[in-house]
């Protein structure tokens, strides 16, 4: 970093000022929410807060026709959190707030934005104790020497990388999408924290403890399985050296690897078995299977919506016996190019410690681009990797902005569509389908450039 931007960081705000900020910002969302609903008939709160309250609910208070339906449910006092219509998720989240029910509404809502904050100090030690140092060791001769001009000024030491740290955490914390969403009660800065401390250990060489939180990500939400490849490909290497067909598989496939797998597939599968004693059934359909048949004819970014929409079954509809179209019309599909760019791209960039958050980042983006449904709130997925990916990415301002422009610019482009269609009523779902593929390129051209920019480090 050029010496005027040391200048610049030198007059930034202290870290501790930016979390004091981030916490009344959120605690005073959370208590607008209160008044909003009371007074509004478009509500602050997002809905599935109110499917996780009522799901809590019904933990607390079981009756005939609300039970839970394990092998072993006799032996706990529980109702069922399936019993709420529209509940898909584990039952750890209902259990987390069932003081909805006897403390206050808004517990969940404090809670997700303390895991937001919880989240930014994972960031902030990260950058000052691996990623920072790593990125100044990983620049180019040309730029190192350049920066050397201010080497010997007191803001190009410890004091700026913790300032710089600072920055670039509070682009997380004060970003209006992510303090929004866990102040309206969307649940996505638990697993964000979770995610982070599976990336935090793993860049600490703490792999058991990584591997116990991948397990635990997962069962949280399926997609962080994908990170499980980077991070063998990363265990593996450690110590060997070579190329080809012998050497590849043996980095997958060794002890330290099998270990590791182990351990996240054990604690994903434990986790699993205790809610399934408990609550049965329900919890493998509504967690897990329904997200692995699910179709979703509603509006959306993805690139298959439109043809759902075209396609989606009704009660009257016949059964589909033609082969090709049963392969066009399964909501598996979808699955072939994501997964294979998704673990591909693991495969290919997860080889070195230093290179996992940008392995995670691109593994997260396409994964995000090419689901089957994709919404706002999904963009937080990649997004959280950001802070901690700038250091190492050797780009201009300029070139940044228009990155920016363009990500914003093709979202605002789908957005003015689907206004048409959900707040006037307007026939535009080709039209809509259309921007989501502008949207779908533009997306990959932000993330080809991204890729382009990004620096390796020289270290193995």
């Amino acid at each position: 970093m050029a010496s005027n931007s040391y200048h610049v960081l030198r007059h930034a705000p202290s870290f501790t000022h930016i979390l004091l900020v981030s916490s009344v910002l959120r605690i005073a969302l959370v208590v607008y929410s209160e008044w909003h609903d009371a007074h509004s008939v478009v509500k602050y709160t997002d809905v599935d807060y109110r499917v996780f309250s009522d799901a809590a609910h019904f933990i607390l208070n079981p009756s005939p026709g609300n039970h839970a339906e394990g092998p072993l449910a006799r032996h706990f006092n529980v109702g069922s959190p399936y019993t709420r219509a529209t509940y898909r998720y584990t039952p750890l989240l209902a259990v987390l707030l069932t003081p909805n029910d006897w403390l206050h509404p808004s517990f969940g809502k404090i809670l997700f934005a303390g895991c937001d904050i919880l989240a930014g100090l994972l960031m902030y030690e990260l950058l000052v104790s691996i990623i920072l140092p790593n990125a100044q060791r990983s620049k180019p001769q040309s730029e190192a020497q350049k920066d050397g001009k201010g080497a010997t000024a007191p803001a190009s030491g410890a004091d700026s990388t913790r300032r710089l740290a600072t920055f670039l955490v509070s682009l997380h914390l004060l970003n209006p999408l992510v303090f929004t969403i866990s102040t309206r009660g969307s649940s996505e800065s638990v697993l964000s924290l979770f995610v982070l401390a599976t990336l935090y250990y793993a860049l600490k060489q703490r792999w058991d403890i990584s591997a116990m939180f991948l397990g635990l990500s997962t069962h949280w939400k399926i997609y962080p399985f994908i990170y499980g490849v980077a991070c063998l490909g990363v265990i593996g290497r450690q110590g060997r050296e070579g190329t080809g067909v012998t050497v590849f598989t043996r980095s997958i496939v060794n002890q330290q690897t099998i270990r590791f797998a182990l351990i996240s597939t054990t604690t994903f599968l434990a986790l699993g078995a205790a809610m399934y004693a408990i609550w049965g059934q329900p919890f493998l359909e509504e967690s897990y299977l329904y997200h692995l048949t699910r179709l979703d004819h509603r509006h959306n970014f993805s690139p298959y919506f439109y043809l759902v929409y075209l396609t989606y079954p009704s009660a009257s509809s016949p059964p589909e016996h033609i082969l090709w179209k049963r392969l066009l019309r399964s909501p598996l599909t979808s699955f072939v190019p994501q997964m294979t760019l998704a673990l591909g791209t693991g495969l290919l960039f997860g080889r070195r410690r230093e290179d996992l958050v940008f392995s995670w980042f691109v593994q997260t983006f396409v994964f995000v681009i090419f689901n089957k449904v994709c919404t706002s709130q999904y963009f937080l997925w990649y997004t959280l990797f950001l802070p901690l990916l700038v250091p190492r990415l050797s780009m201009s301002s300029r070139r940044a902005l228009v990155y920016g422009a363009v990500w914003i610019g093709t979202q605002a482009l789908w957005l003015s569509e689907a206004y048409k269609l959900e707040f006037q009523g307007q026939n535009v779902f080709f039209g809509l389908w259309i921007r989501g593929l502008i949207y779908v390129v533009g997306n990959c051209w932000v993330l080809a450039g991204i890729m382009d920019t990004y620096c390796r480090s020289s270290s193995v």
